[in-house]
């Protein structure tokens, strides 16, 4: 096998700690040695050990003139755990090959120096590309301090996310709605506006067996949420944020004493800023958020330069309907040259439904 097809493996490791590693980086590892892999782990959790020293930890043969491929740069400090350089060197292992390297300015390149100055051998940027997708979230989150924010809506072919009557249930079918509960998962916060929580009193939860509860974010300006609402009845089970403009104390202490933490930012436009609230949220460690909103909270996270990323689920069906609602509100564009650019487009079929993902143009976001 080539350096390539180990570091696949590697990656299909990596990718098993989705949902749990964040704000961490999902991390694989795999220890070959003549040819043969003796031993393969991954980031299991954030605060846990790393996927190389869970590898050689779980290798119960000698390694020593061994390889080890990793899809990011092996750590040298000390953080929640030892760093994964000083048990490579302690092992044996002699060479070393890299996915990625670490935008984390506590490695970022000071991991592969330190296994050169012990010297073992080290490769880096093999299958470089596949390794970085996986942690996108990531990369974005070192670079920008930032959550990653994906916008997610279904729709019908003609591009209505509701009925004339505003009925939505259910749009998409059964499998692209699992898919959803998986996007909950693996992404660290969920965020909606008002007006879902009123039309729909959402729990906003992950309904996968074993799976982990997104952060809620609730974007209300005036806040209005009722406190009878289930997102607010279980705030004490689930963290729950609620962003507001609203600074009178006696209004923030009531969701308070249901459990809910309150974000107050500056407006814009008359609403939550959100450019101000992703500061906030990316500060208390947020590195993800799932946009789940309705037209208006899409329209405002695009006109302030938020959204990394688009998912839309395309059902196959016509609502028709001149007020039915579309996916994005708001006033829109004047000319088309002034679009919200997408590209690098991902297409998927879901049973009966499409799903098309597309990262947002760097020239779409606002300065």
């Amino acid at each position: 096998m080539a350096p390539e097809d180990y570091m696949r493996i590697a990656i299909n490791e990596a990718l098993k700690g989705e949902g749990w590693t964040n704000p961490n980086p999902m991390v694989g590892a795999v220890i070959v040695k003549d040819g043969r892999i003796l031993s393969k782990d991954y980031h299991h959790k954030c605060g846990e050990y790393h996927a190389e020293r869970n590898a050689i930890l779980n290798c119960g043969e000698d390694m020593r003139g061994a390889e080890i491929y990793v899809t990011l740069e092996p750590c040298c400090h000390y953080g929640k755990t030892p760093p994964c350089t000083e048990i490579i060197i302690q092992s044996g292992i002699r060479k070393v090959y890299v996915g990625s390297m670490d935008k984390n300015p506590l490695v970022a390149g000071k991991g592969v120096e330190m296994l050169k100055a012990h010297g073992i051998e080290v490769v880096t940027g093999v299958l470089e590309e596949e390794c970085r997708a996986i942690n996108q979230v990531f990369f974005h989150y070192m670079d920008n301090k930032t959550p990653y924010v994906v916008m997610k809506y279904a729709m019908t072919a003609d591009g209505k996310i509701a009925t004339v009557t505003g009925a939505s249930k259910w749009i998409t079918g059964e499998a692209s709605r699992e898919r959803v509960q998986r996007s909950r998962h693996k992404y660290m916060g969920i965020m909606v506006g008002l007006g879902t929580v009123l039309a729909d009193n959402p729990s906003l939860t992950c309904r996968i067996a074993g799976g982990r509860n997104p952060i809620r974010i609730i974007c209300d300006t005036r806040l209005r949420t009722p406190l009878d609402s289930q997102v607010v009845q279980t705030a004490k089970n689930v963290r729950t944020i609620i962003a507001t403009c609203v600074t009178e104390k006696g209004q923030i202490r009531a969701f308070e004493d249901m459990g809910c933490q309150v974000v107050v930012t500056g407006e814009y436009e008359g609403h939550v800023d959100l450019r101000e609230l992703m500061r906030i949220l990316g500060g208390r460690g947020i590195d993800s958020i799932l946009l789940e909103g309705g037209g208006s909270l899409n329209a405002s996270a695009l006109s302030q330069g938020i959204v990394q990323k688009v998912e839309s689920y395309i059902a196959p069906k016509l609502f028709g309907g001149a007020l039915a609602k579309s996916p994005v509100a708001g006033d829109g564009v004047s000319e088309p040259d002034l679009a919200y650019l997408l590209k690098n487009p991902i297409i998927s079929r879901i049973e009966e439904d499409i799903l098309i993902e597309w990262e947002v143009a760097d020239c779409s976001q606002e300065s």
